[in-house]
């Protein structure tokens, strides 16, 4: 028999499971272009598909859906491991400046082919990732070199610290887009308040080996996650090696920062709220924690999209902002009870 705990965690993944079930059926069938469920089931099983349905889901409906949630995941477990490792609750990709660097990283690669993506074809889309890696790399880097005292990290600094160096990332981001053509400007305006209208099947082929890589590793560290909330000196004194595990936690979180952001731009808040809402529903134990968020994250940005396609059809908003007039609220609370 199961523990309350047990059956808590259960009956949290079942929800979350059915509520993004009846959330991918409104975004497959409505629109400004509403087909029945019946019709979604023929085209995906090939009967009697019809051509304008094909393109419908297929080419626009289907890859946007995969990559909200590939997003919501990678960032609802970034945002706890980034908040395992620092001991803070306030840690977020977007804030700690990973997103930014992921962006900037980004942008120098758009800066530098801009007039030639589409000639790039599939070297493109596989290189952004590699860029976004690279750009989310370096803004960590520095996070960590800033925020390194007497030995151990500093997890206040750590948050100031990650804080100025997304101002600064963004700043420069910011001048580069500036000095692009207009066409590449617009892209990247629109990339940078954190959009998926752009999702296609070769944006998630170049997504999923990062996934399949890391998110293994992150799961499998969730005992050490655990242990990271006990004093510095106590997790010494169990035989872990604090730097290595850092380490190799912050490399796997900030690859998966570094995909979702080259293939959604800059959303935030998704990293911040969902470890919170995950860890107020069962528990604080990161075995049940790491999955509930993935599940929640999912649930979180595909709903965000659904809205963000159709509150203002056949106007459309980006799904980033629809996520930040949820997060920013959410983060005047968590700095209000943490003040308190």
């Amino acid at each position: 028999m199961f523990n309350s705990k047990e059956r808590q965690f259960r009956a949290v993944i079942a929800t979350a499971a059915c509520l993004l079930g009846i959330v991918l059926y409104f975004s497959l069938t409505y629109g400004i272009f509403t087909i029945t469920f019946r019709e979604v089931i023929n085209t995906l099983l090939r009967i009697e598909p019809a051509k304008e349905y094909d393109l419908l889901l297929f080419q626009f409906r289907m890859p946007r859906i995969v990559i909200a949630a590939l997003v919501g995941a990678g960032l609802g477990l970034a945002g706890v491991v980034l908040q395992g490792v620092s001991r803070n609750g306030l840690a977020d990709p977007g804030i700690l400046g990973i997103n930014a660097g992921a962006g900037l990283g980004i942008v120098l690669f758009l800066f530098f082919v801009q007039g030639n993506f589409t000639a790039l074809g599939w070297l493109a889309v596989l290189a952004m990732p590699l860029f976004g890696l690279a750009g989310g790399l370096g803004a960590m880097l520095l996070v960590w070199l800033f925020s390194w005292e007497n030995g151990r990290l500093n997890s206040e600094r750590f948050l100031l610290t990650g804080i100025a160096i997304s101002a600064g990332l963004s700043a420069a981001s910011l001048y580069l887009t500036l000095k692009m053509n207009p066409a590449d400007f617009h892209m990247v305006a629109v990339w940078h308040t954190g959009s998926i209208w752009n999702a296609n099947w070769e944006f998630i082929t170049a997504t999923l080996p990062w996934f399949v890589l890391l998110v293994p590793i992150l799961v499998c560290k969730a005992s050490v996650l655990d242990i990271f909330q006990l004093e510095i000196s106590s997790v010494r004194s169990l035989g872990v090696s604090v730097e290595k595990e850092q380490i190799i936690l912050l490399l796997a979180s900030t690859g998966l920062v570094g995909a979702c952001v080259a293939v959604a731009g800059n959303i935030s808040f998704v990293g911040l709220i969902i470890p919170h809402i995950a860890k107020r529903l069962v528990g604080i134990q990161h075995n049940r924690v790491i999955p509930a968020a993935i599940f929640l994250g999912m649930l979180l940005v595909v709903t965000a999209d659904f809205a963000a396609k159709n509150l203002f059809a056949p106007a459309e908003i980006s799904v980033g902002i629809v996520i930040s007039l949820l997060g920013i609220p959410y983060f005047i609370y968590l700095l209000y009870k943490a003040k308190a």
